[in-house]
């Protein structure tokens, strides 16, 4: 298995502080959760059925209309390599890496490309696999790569781009949209989100999957907080004021982010590595990346945590 954030029990066996004790930046997940509300008994007893609103709610959020739930994107990452014979993949580099790993496991040939390389070799690829905002650098694609049928696919990964809905794309044949209900809305243990694709694409996918990707209680959650308008709209000022202090205080403290999103912020260092080790030794955990060598931070969920931060930086970068 690949590596992750969010590793915050390993962080605590090795450098000894109490789990209390920590700040978790590593994830790009919202620290602002959407408030979920008492899951209903019911949801916990059936079996869950697709017929509920939740497809109704995630095609007004996403104003789309073919969509499939799944248990996050990872499923989807996991599950579309297994659903096309041995192919010529290119995956944007650096990006989610288990983009990457998921098409190697199931036999393809995979090449890593820069952005700009990517599109200019798209032609090239029996699958181009694309992240919009990317993750870890916040580059966007400047346009979609043309697709015009199921026999070449483009994939889209779109889990950060909720903070800004405008940008949302919109799926056809050929095109393939990957979108995540953890980050913006705080909820990665619910493991949900959607697959936006045509339909005969979409029912593969299911039938790969299985019945009951989604359980009741996140089917419930998810429907309403997709519905809940007034909240994303504040959340959506929240975060984008968050990542700004975020980035001010990096580059306040000798680290300027090189890239970035609303959700956080990303700094290319060749001693990345030390000060990781750094924060962590003052209970902060950042995530590394060594190729290229750098650190994305999640955003702080209050001032004081803004400020402690600040202080650690100051005194890992002297």
């Amino acid at each position: 298995m690949l590596e992750h954030g969010g590793r915050l029990a390993r962080a605590v066996a090795r450098y000894g502080l109490p789990r209390d004790q920590w700040l978790d930046l590593s994830t790009g997940v919202s620290p602002h959760a959407w408030p979920v509300p008492a899951i209903p008994a019911d949801a916990w007893h059936r079996l869950p059925e697709d017929e509920d609103d939740l497809l109704d709610a995630a095609r007004a959020y996403y104003r789309c209309d073919a969509l499939l739930p799944v248990a996050g994107t990872q499923a989807a990452i996991q599950a579309l390599p297994r659903l096309r014979p041995r192919c010529r993949v290119g995956v944007l580099a650096p990006g989610y890496a288990e983009h990457a790993h998921a098409w190697r496991e199931a036999g393809h040939d995979v090449t890593l490309l820069p952005m700009d390389d990517l599109l200019a070799r798209a032609d090239t690829f029996d699958v181009t696999v694309f992240i919009s905002p990317n993750n870890p650098t916040g580059e966007r694609l400047p346009h979609v790569v043309s697709r015009g049928d199921h026999h070449r696919w483009t994939i889209i990964d779109e889990a950060f781009a909720d903070t800004h809905p405008e940008h949302f794309l919109q799926p056809r044949e050929g095109l393939i949209l990957l979108r995540s209900i953890g980050k913006f809305f705080g909820l990665a243990g619910a493991r949900a989100g959607f697959v936006a694709a045509w339909p005969a694409l979409l029912d593969a996918l299911r039938e790969h999957l299985g019945p009951w990707s989604l359980t009741g209680p996140t089917r419930f959650a998810v429907a309403a907080a997709l519905r809940d308008t007034a909240w994303q709209a504040t959340m959506r000022e929240r975060l984008r004021a968050d990542s700004a202090a975020l980035a001010t205080t990096l580059s306040e403290a000798g680290l300027p982010p090189t890239g970035g999103t609303d959700l956080f912020q990303y700094c290319a260092h060749p001693d990345a590595a030390r000060l990781h080790d750094g924060l962590a030794a003052r209970g902060i955990l950042v995530r590394l990346f060594n190729e290229p060598s750098a650190l994305r931070f999640g955003l702080p969920p209050d001032g004081a945590s803004l400020a402690r931060l600040a202080n650690a930086m100051r005194e890992v970068m002297a």
